[in-house]
């Protein structure tokens, strides 16, 4: 129980610097921050605890790859900030990355068919 409460704190203390940084003169930088591996950390913790040393290395590798769902929902973003309102852009841009995402795994998938 109390791991789980660790993990839900970390989650909100990133939220927390999020929304403070947005507010500051500093404002960018708080794109960097969902950059920060909290969950990847609770991730391969849990993986490498429960699983095999090549299950952990098959999550790092499936991680790298899950940059281009992030890379496709930036770009939709960036393109989309001066030609949408932001309802619809971030609405569009979160398509994106589901369509990306599924892609991903359904490539992950045919090219490693036991890890998923």
């Amino acid at each position: 129980m109390i791991s789980l409460f660790l993990k839900c704190l970390l989650g909100a203390l990133a939220v927390l610097l999020i929304a403070l940084l947005s507010r500051s003169r500093n404002f960018v930088i708080a794109g960097l921050v969902p950059l920060f591996p909290t969950f990847a950390l609770i991730a391969h913790y849990m993986v490498g605890s429960e699983r095999s040393a090549a299950d952990l290395r098959a999550t790092a590798l499936f991680g790298l790859w899950s940059l281009i769902p992030y890379a496709t929902y930036l770009l939709a973003v960036y393109w989309l900030s001066i030609r949408a309102s932001l309802t619809v852009m971030l609405a569009a841009a979160t398509l994106a990355w589901a369509v990306a995402a599924g892609a991903l795994l359904l490539g992950w998938s045919r090219a490693y068919p036991t890890a998923l």
